[in-house]
């Protein structure tokens, strides 16, 4: 295979640094991981390698697609999007259950032979669950329910709702056969332990990101995007730079050009306002950010070369604030020219 001139670096230490906290902040309850949308873009088999490795015994993802080529890992994986007509009669191995979200669901499930699950119940998100009244009808009764579970609609802002919602699902305790209740997600986390019932599911504070003040200097960055130079050139002062010549040189400039852009995840939003380095020279962005290149101004990396490779900097809190993009999006949008190193 040809090497790319794009990587990700992922530092392993980092991810089970950061489910460390994270399940030490969970108290009593269990940590599990989401791992939905290929480890939030950063390969999820080796993230749940690395995290059953150090203890994790709950994975979180959106498919069966996602879930089958988890499914040799042999560590239980939960479907969040629970069971269509069109996946109940794929093979489903024994670490691998639905999550529950609406009544034809369930009856799809019973009907189809039934098995461990677990169930969504919507308290006020209005985006996937049972209704409160649907447990109380006993539209559960008879299932196997491994966790009952809801999701926090704002559990990184400190808002009325995050009591309510809480209250809500703790009401629910006895109702059901499960086993287990779940409410918590990275920001819910923080909010104390009354969210954080059996289980906890955290997902991009697992990634580096931080929504609330409690994960400042306790979550740590794991992925560095790193980009091939592939030209170093002079422009001369009052020259322009890239698409719509939104950059003009003072004076005499150098300039690197790297094979990364917005097909890649690197969006225009970066354009004159992004970063990469080289060792510890800071290599600003210049212009627009093209489909497959960029160029950085490489006044301070006087031995940056051809072929050579620069860092973006690309610490999510950071670099959501300066892009406006969410952390998700920051490491879910990278594309798949990276090739992922696990460091």
């Amino acid at each position: 295979m040809i090497p790319s001139p794009l990587r990700l670096r992922i530092e392993r230490a980092a991810l089970i640094a950061n489910w460390r906290t994270l399940a030490d902040m969970s108290g009593a309850a269990a940590c599990g991981a989401a791992v939905k949308a290929d480890g939030y873009g950063l390969g999820a088999r080796e993230v749940v390698r690395s995290l059953g490795e150090a203890g994790c015994r709950d994975f979180f993802v959106a498919t069966w697609a996602e879930a089958l080529d988890l499914a040799d890992l042999g560590l239980p994986v939960s479907v969040l999007h629970g069971v269509r007509a069109e996946d109940i009669g794929i093979t489903r191995p024994a670490n691998l259950r639905p999550v529950l979200n609406t009544r034809e669901q369930v009856l799809r499930w019973r009907n189809a032979g039934g098995g461990a699950c677990d169930v969504m119940v919507d308290t006020g998100m209005n985006r996937l669950g049972v209704s409160a009244a649907e447990v109380a009808e006993g539209l559960l009764d008879g299932l196997a329910i491994e966790t009952l579970m809801s999701h926090l609609a704002c559990a990184d802002e400190d808002v009325p709702m995050n009591a309510r919602q809480c209250d809500a699902f703790a009401a629910l305790a006895g109702r059901t056969s499960a086993r287990r209740l779940s409410l918590a997600n990275s920001a819910g986390i923080a909010l104390g332990p009354d969210y954080r019932f059996d289980l906890t599911r955290p997902g991009i504070s697992l990634y580096g990101g931080v929504q609330r003040a409690a994960f400042e200097g306790k979550i740590r960055q794991i992925v560095t995007p790193e980009a091939q130079v592939l030209q170093r050139r002079r422009v001369a002062a009052g020259e322009t730079v890239g698409y719509s010549a939104t950059f003009v040189a003072e004076t005499d400039t150098q300039v690197a050009i790297l094979n990364i852009g917005y097909a890649d995840g690197y969006l225009r939003c970066f354009s004159g306002k992004g970063g990469a380095r080289a060792g510890s020279a800071a290599l600003p962005v210049l212009g627009r950010v093209s489909m497959d290149l960029l160029a950085v101004g490489a006044d301070a990396a006087p031995q940056l070369r051809e072929g050579d490779w620069v860092s973006l900097a690309y610490d999510l809190p950071a670099t959501a604030a300066l892009s406006g993009l969410s952390q998700y999006e920051l490491l879910t949008g990278l594309g798949r020219r990276f090739d992922r190193i696990w460091d």
